[in-house]
């Protein structure tokens, strides 16, 4: 698919505003990009967008930036994705650059410390609302092992807290999985 500049420029003012009023870090972006592509413009179907969030979450680096790669690239190819990175990458570069000068009359400001207190209330909502979101979706569709895997990864980062093993098994779970469904859908066909 061919695309003009106007794609191009609209992409990179989403993810500019996106990553210039998100605080909280990867997680949060991941909510406000749902919102974004998948309910105000319909870029992204909400199912996509769940698969999208979990690579993105799952490869090494910062999420937010992994889930712009993402989504540029499903919107508009390799030239998407260095727009997307660009837009993502731009406002905190900008934002720190500005602070850094300022940084010993932030550092010792009460307004700025009960400022970020508060942002800080506000991103544990902002999460909650995106485990509570996404995990309803993966509950509705009443598929029972990805249900299990869910809740088995969320208590074994209570009780275990070993981040790399609960990614490690989930992952062998999905390789497992995918799997059985791929061997079952070749021996329904076979039919």
């Amino acid at each position: 698919m061919k695309h003009n500049w106007k794609d191009y420029l609209k992409l990179f003012s989403v993810t500019f505003y996106l990553s210039a009023f998100t605080f909280g870090g990867g997680y949060v972006i991941i909510a406000l990009m749902r919102k974004k592509f998948v309910d105000e413009l319909k870029w992204i179907e909400e199912e996509e967008m769940l698969n999208l969030a979990a690579i993105a979450q799952s490869t090494p680096g910062a999420v937010a930036v992994n889930a712009s790669i993402l989504v540029g690239f499903r919107m508009a190819g390799i030239l998407g994705s260095f727009v997307a990175i660009l837009g993502t990458v731009l406002p905190p570069l900008i934002i720190l650059s500005v602070i850094s000068f300022f940084y010993l009359a932030f550092k010792e400001s009460t307004i700025i410390i009960m400022i970020l207190k508060g942002m800080s209330a506000a991103i544990a909502a902002i999460i909650a609302d995106v485990v509570f979101n996404m995990g309803k979706e993966i509950i509705q569709n009443k598929i029972f092992y990805t249900t299990a895997v869910m809740f088995l990864a969320f208590l074994a980062k209570i009780f275990i807290d070993q981040v790399v093993i609960i990614l490690l098994v989930c992952g062998l779970l999905g390789f497992v999985i995918a799997a059985i469904e791929n061997n079952q859908r070749k021996a329904g066909c076979q039919k």
